[in-house]
């Protein structure tokens, strides 16, 4: 019942903050020499003016499809290494969460080059004359017929190195915050204050790798228009510092925020309710502030988010 609720729980997630992540993308690949948008509210704007609202979610398919092969390994993953770490403790959690993080990367690195290529694809356009994709298989069936399975891994190294810290700062928070605010089982605020501590952990995971995850998106979306402009990671870094300076780090990052508390609070009121639901309300999140190891993990894989 977990792993339904939670696939559940991230789909929810992903039709709330995919809009959002297509004016990341946007904005992070987007021309330092010839600018598109100038900034998150214009890039919205200009979005569906050209492209109607349905441009903001091109793309969404790839996210939707990997949901849940990554919601299996986060589960499974961060689950068996609690238990083989024995104890619950916020070092423990951080541990439980990289693994996850990384062994996931998997599977979420191409679903992420087939969303950036579709949320790249027909920019300004209201209808594209040409496409070069029809969907998000179809993305990855050309990359891999022109490039072999390493055009389809492109931006892996950096996937990993911003998925591993990245899952490990969401559970560490995550596990922080629910310790600090408490709850109840017959506390009204419960599942608000779940809620709020899986929003925060979002963003402050988001905050702890958000350069590595412009580079990312640099990179996979290199060569959408026939020519590849970086050779690697370190020329992608020194080309985009020179060109752009060090804010380059900081592109898109108003609406990767804006996106990451609705996302995760979507996601955890749906795995709650869902759990609830099938579960009754005596078998549902118990006191938080107990440090009981079984307990807490249990929280934690009932209502933790499958994608930051």
């Amino acid at each position: 019942m977990d792993f339904v609720a939670g696939c559940m729980g991230g789909a929810a997630g992903v039709l709330v903050g995919h809009p959002f992540d297509t004016v990341k993308v946007r904005l992070q690949v987007q021309s330092v020499d010839k600018p598109l948008y100038r900034g998150t509210y214009h890039c919205f704007q200009s979005i569906i003016r050209q492209e109607t609202v349905f441009g903001l979610y091109k793309g969404i398919g790839s996210p939707m499809m990997g949901l849940t092969f990554i919601n299996a390994i986060v589960f499974g993953v961060q689950g068996n290494t609690m238990r083989m770490l024995g104890q619950d403790t916020p070092m423990n959690q951080f541990l439980a969460g990289a693994a996850a993080g990384a062994i996931q990367c998997v599977i979420c690195c191409p679903m992420e080059l087939a969303k950036t290529r579709m949320q790249m694809q027909g920019t300004g356009e209201k209808k594209s004359s040409r496409k070069l994709y029809k969907n998000s298989l179809d993305c990855l069936a050309r990359i891999y017929n022109r490039e072999g399975l390493r055009g389809v891994n492109r931006g892996m190294v950096t996937t990993l190195i911003r998925e591993t810290p990245g899952f490990g700062v969401y559970f560490l928070a995550y596990d922080v915050m629910t310790r600090s605010l408490g709850c109840e089982p017959d506390d009204r605020y419960m599942i608000p204050k779940l809620l709020f501590a899986g929003g925060m952990a979002g963003i402050a995971s988001w905050l702890s790798t958000y350069p590595v995850d412009v580079i990312k998106s640099r990179l996979q979306a290199d060569g959408v228009g026939g020519v590849n402009q970086y050779s690697g990671i370190a020329d992608c870094v020194r080309q985009s510092i020179r060109r752009e300076g060090y804010m380059v780090f900081t592109r898109g990052l108003t609406s990767t925020l804006l996106r990451a508390f609705p996302v995760n609070a979507t996601t955890f009121a749906t795995v709650t309710l869902i759990l609830m639901y099938a579960r009754g309300v005596e078998e549902g999140p118990k006191d938080c502030e107990q440090a009981q190891p079984s307990h807490h993990t249990q929280i934690q894989q009932q209502a933790q988010p499958s994608s930051l």
